[in-house]
């Protein structure tokens, strides 16, 4: 390989020469890994060394830190003007003039790596059909274009595909041609699982078909990524100015004029060179990531880094009221001089996974977020809960897929007729989990506009047209079937194994 990356290590390391022989060791199998690569294909193997060379960082930060857990006691309390309530920053009314040169600034990049696999899905989760036999791909175009075509902009679209999503997202991307959005895609890095106990690869060649010998490094590789593919630069010389980051799952992740705004023409002070949409936490987010000061900086404190002596503490909504929905925001320029000159720092995540044949395996990930400490004047934004729309189980897709919401040009909005703005609680058992078994259990989506809570468990199915209001509890025993009959108004009920109906 044509570069190495030197280890420097702190002086009274006590596992000094562990360490050091590790990384040796490590570096040894990467370049044997490297010489496997055809020598036909230079592209290819340019493109290994870089992912080698970071890979190499990581594991190197991995075996420098001395404990994943952040020091508790150096938690401060976020500063005033950290976070900012939403309706701080929508007071402005914006003319269609004024959002035309906001939009001439943004590209709107969507975090397109996953699978749909925890669906039961194969292929790529942005071609999962989520409403109205459209997909999340196709809700995301329809939205960009709608906004190019209403003002008359050229709002581009990105995509960070993974190795495991690339080859399937680029066939469908053809459909798109005659659609009024720009849509370009680069490929996050490939690192190679490293086995539990050795600390080396698990991958002897990086041709083999294994695909369970390499993962995509979470999406803190979005700025490393974005840069060597050529296209930071490019929308740069083009005059655009602000990346707009979300997950492709996250239907409420859709552009917004006041945030947008509130960075271009901020309304005293400096430009915010990064906002994290942050939003209300509720019993059911208590593990997700919130702000907190520390060191003197806003910095983004994952479960993982906390120590179980303060997880109860962590998950308190009244001590940490917000959590981040990973709608992020950042300057081009910011994103730029921060990877030209090596100083996005963020936390290593070990993510432990046992494979197929039950071999231990560890990924070594950061996160997109935990880069918001590097950028000049970030702050957080408070946002109603309707940004944080996120389709990750059946139970979410139940919702989204109702009449709870309305659709128009790719946009969902909770729909007018539903009394109260919050989403019901739904939980449904393990015979929902896949999409095909869930479509397979409902003869069309139950009416849900009076909805609280929704549970399901067992053997259930649904016939057309069943209203489902306030609190239902389905529960079939094992061994029992529960068939809901069409035209059903369940209201208040609790239904068991033996189909008694019972109010709540």
């Amino acid at each position: 390989m044509a570069a190495t990356t030197t280890m420097q290590w702190a002086p009274h390391d006590y596992q000094l020469l562990a360490k050091q022989d590790a990384y040796k060791t490590m570096e040894a199998e990467l370049k044997k890994l490297y010489d496997t690569a055809p020598e036909d294909d230079p592209a290819k193997k340019e493109t290994l060394r870089k992912d080698f060379e970071g890979f190499k960082k990581l594991f190197t930060r991995f075996l420098q830190e001395k404990s994943p857990h952040i020091n508790w006691e150096k938690i401060q309390p976020l500063r005033e003007g950290a976070v900012l309530p939403y309706a701080d920053i929508n007071q402005r009314e914006l003319t269609p003039e004024v959002c035309s040169n906001l939009l001439s600034k943004l590209v709107v990049l969507k975090l397109n790596g996953g699978l749909g696999t925890s669906m039961g899905c194969k292929g790529p989760k942005s071609l999962i059909s989520v409403r109205s036999g459209l997909t999340f791909l196709d809700l995301t175009v329809q939205q960009i274009e709608e906004l190019n075509r209403k003002y008359n902009s050229e709002v581009p679209l990105v995509l960070m595909n993974s190795f495991n999503t690339d080859e399937d997202t680029e066939k469908i991307l053809r459909k798109y041609k005659s659609c009024q959005v720009k849509i370009f895609t680069f490929n996050q890095s490939r690192y190679p699982r490293i086995n539990k106990e050795s600390l080396l690869p698990i991958a002897t060649d990086v041709c083999e078909s294994n695909l369970e010998a390499w993962y995509p490094p979470g999406h803190g590789d979005t700025y490393k990524a974005f840069a060597e593919s050529g296209l930071l630069d490019q929308f740069i010389k083009e005059g655009k100015e602000f990346v707009f980051v979300s997950n492709i799952d996250n239907l409420g992740a859709t552009v917004d004029f006041s945030i947008l705004n509130h960075m271009v023409n901020p309304p005293n002070g400096p430009m915010s060179e990064y906002v994290m949409e942050v939003t209300d936490k509720t019993r059911a987010d208590v593990k997700g990531g919130t702000l907190v000061g520390y060191e003197d900086k806003l910095r983004l404190l994952e479960i993982a880094q906390v120590d179980k002596d303060h997880v109860d503490e962590f998950k308190s909504v009244t001590k940490f009221k917000f959590f981040n929905t990973n709608n992020l925001w950042m300057k081009l320029s910011g994103m730029k001089r921060l990877v030209d000159k090596n100083e996005l720092d963020m936390e290593v995540i070990v993510n432990n996974k046992t494979l197929g044949d039950g071999l231990g395996v560890i990924q070594l990930e950061t996160a997109v977020g935990a880069a918001i400490k590097n950028f000049h004047n970030a702050i957080g934004v408070n946002v109603p809960r309707s940004r944080f729309l996120p389709v990750k189980k059946t139970s979410d897709l139940l919702l989204v897929m109702s009449n709870l919401y309305d659709m128009d040009n790719g946009f969902l909005d909770m729909s007018a007729k539903r009394q109260f703005k919050t989403v019901p609680l739904v939980k449904l058992g393990s015979h929902f989990e896949k999409v095909q078994e869930f479509l397979r259990r409902f003869e069309n989506i139950p009416d849900m506009l009076e909805l609280d809570h929704l549970t399901v468990s067992g053997d259930v199915t649904f016939g057309k047209d069943v209203s489902l209001k306030g609190t239902v509890i389905i529960v079939a025993e094992h061994g029992n079937r529960i068939n809901i009959p069409p035209g059903a108004l369940l209201e208040n009920k609790i239904v068991s194994g033996n189909l008694r109906i019972l109010d709540h």
